[in-house]
């Protein structure tokens, strides 16, 4: 059975504030433990109005400090954006508090816009020691040396695992150069998965931390008692996608009868294309889809987005989730694992 996993984006919607959605992001993870999901994570966005999760290590906090044995972590850190020694500190913080429950995953991508990019400090040519300083950040998770003169305290000895997030070739290159599991980011850049893979499994090279490929696949999933309904729900989605191209960010919006009277054809294409790996309907059809996209990929573990308005209708869709995908009520059997 393949292992399903959520990356909760921590919306913001018209009817709920940023703390609305940091508790809703932490009521999920109760529930998704209770569920069988082995592990719940964040992304860091920033200057987001509709997304709370921009200080992800302390949504992370939030959210492991509401559970017990789920996994929870950074899906991802971008750390251009930030010095390793920095996310060492916090990550290894996070580890003492929550021991053998924590992920870091990380993306070289910003995060943000140019503007705020310049906010950020963050220089433009970052992004090309993103190798680099993986390598520093794992060496601070090792356990400090004797005569080591920097040490980044309480990350010393947390072996806190590491994940390469990506939406190209160039991430699953590094994972398997590194020898880390990898996450690939379908659920809005479909096109490059296969290959991805294909590189990732083909060029992987044994690691302290893995011995073998890890797979992760990000997919789109809503799920409702009928296909009619699950449809209707990912409007919302499809709205927020429309609302990028637009150059409109802003709260996620409830769903509405007919997404045609939303977008035009050029932004329904530019949409589509994006959301194309999305799995949407009844449970039959949400299991036929799990299913068919495991076969697939291979994937060792599927990370949902359901992106659905509503709170309670969004649990409801992780519940039928779940069963169409053969979980069971029993996560402490995941709680010690790395991947």
């Amino acid at each position: 059975m393949t292992a399903l996993s959520i990356l909760d984006l921590v919306r913001v919607t018209e009817d709920t504030d940023a703390r609305g959605a940091l508790d809703n992001a932490r009521d999920l993870a109760v529930h998704a433990e209770k569920w069988g999901y082995r592990r719940i994570w964040v992304a860091e966005h920033h200057n987001m109005a509709g997304i709370a999760s921009a200080a992800t290590s302390i949504v992370i906090a939030h959210i492991a400090a509401g559970t017990n044995t789920i996994r929870v972590g950074a899906g991802g850190i971008m750390l251009p954006n930030h010095a390793p020694y920095v996310i060492a500190e916090q990550f290894g913080t996070l580890a003492r508090l929550f021991p053998d429950r924590i992920d870091l995953g990380l993306g070289r991508a910003p995060g943000t816009d140019q503007l705020t990019l310049r906010a950020l400090r963050r220089s433009p040519e970052a992004a090309d020691n993103f190798p680099q300083d993986v390598l520093e950040l794992q060496a601070y998770f090792a356990p400090a040396g004797p005569n080591q003169r920097i040490v980044a305290v309480p990350a010393a000895g947390t072996e806190v695992p590491l994940w390469i997030l990506g939406s190209s070739h160039f991430g699953a290159m590094l994972a398997a150069e590194l020898g880390l599991p990898y996450a690939f980011a379908s659920h809005f850049a479909p096109e490059l998965l296969i290959p991805a893979l294909e590189i990732y499994r083909s060029r992987f090279k044994p690691s302290e931390q893995l011995d073998r490929p890890y797979a992760m696949v990000g997919v789109n999933i809503i799920a409702a008692e009928s296909d009619a309904a699950a449809c209707r729900l990912a409007t919302t989605q499809q709205m927020s996608f429309t609302n990028i191209f637009r150059g409109a960010r802003g709260l996620s919006q409830p769903p509405i009868d007919d997404i045609e009277t939303y977008w035009s054809p050029l932004e329904k294409a530019q949409a589509t294309k994006m959301l194309a790996r999305s799995i949407i309907g009844s449970p039959d059809t949400v299991r036929s889809g799990i299913t068919a996209l495991s076969a697939e990929t291979g994937a060792d573990e599927i990370m949902i987005v359901s992106d659905v308005y509503d709170h309670a209708m969004r649990l409801r869709s992780f519940e039928l989730i779940a069963e169409a995908g053969g979980l069971v009520a029993e996560p402490a059997a995941f709680s010690n694992e790395t991947t």
